[in-house]
């Protein structure tokens, strides 16, 4: 592999990794969670999104010099920003959490972050395969377990949604963890997304 084209590779490996680490973050601050903490953790989960942006502007900038890509410019830029959206997702989602002042931590909370964690090990373990794509048979059986594990965060969204309606005596409470449990929903679905552009690139490419 040309050295040009490992950076593209070595980037999306550093993205992957630093959703990781967003990912078990967030989980971290939702099992310990202390509404008093709160300004610090956003500041903890900030600088690794930071990180993720500057992964993402590496990335532009070599798009924009590159006079000969491993794979199309259009779809290393796609990857980018799907990845990108990921990290964005996971600060998001602790965001919320300060922004509607939450009370205390609800333990559905917890699990679909964990499941998090799942996905975004998922995209980190595709994209240590991903620059031998073309003769990979390890990337299609992680992608299947990817779509798995967003299933599972869809059945939890429904679950969560739906107990919300069992138990709404306080309903600005309510309103909130519905914006809560739909921010998690979103970042699964990022996550997924991620998924479905690196069949798309292996299918257009092999």
């Amino acid at each position: 592999m040309a050295k040009s084209d490992k950076f593209y590779f070595d980037n999306f490996s550093s993205c992957t990794l630093l959703s990781k680490e967003a990912a078990e973050y967030l989980v971290q601050c939702l099992e310990s969670y202390d509404p008093d903490n709160m300004v610090s953790m956003l500041a903890n989960m900030h600088a690794i999104e930071h990180q993720a942006d500057v992964q993402k502007h590496a990335m532009n900038e070599a798009l924009a010099k590159a006079f000969v890509t491993p794979i199309d410019r259009e779809d290393l830029d796609m990857l980018s920003h799907r990845l990108d959206d990921v990290t964005d997702q996971l600060e998001e989602i602790l965001q919320k959490f300060y922004i509607y002042n939450i009370p205390a931590m609800e333990p559905a909370a917890v699990e679909f972050a964990k499941k998090l964690v799942k996905a975004c090990d998922m995209l980190y373990q595709i994209m240590a395969e991903f620059s031998n794509f073309k003769k990979s048979k390890k990337i299609r059986q992680l992608v299947i377990e990817l779509n798995d594990v967003e299933e599972e965060c869809d059945q939890l969204y429904l679950n969560c949604m739906r107990k919300l309606t069992e138990n709404s005596s306080d309903v600005l409470l309510t309103v909130s963890w519905r914006k809560i449990y739909e921010c998690l929903e979103a970042c699964a679905d990022s996550c997924e997304h991620v998924g479905d552009c690196i069949g798309s690139v292996i299918m257009k490419n092999t």
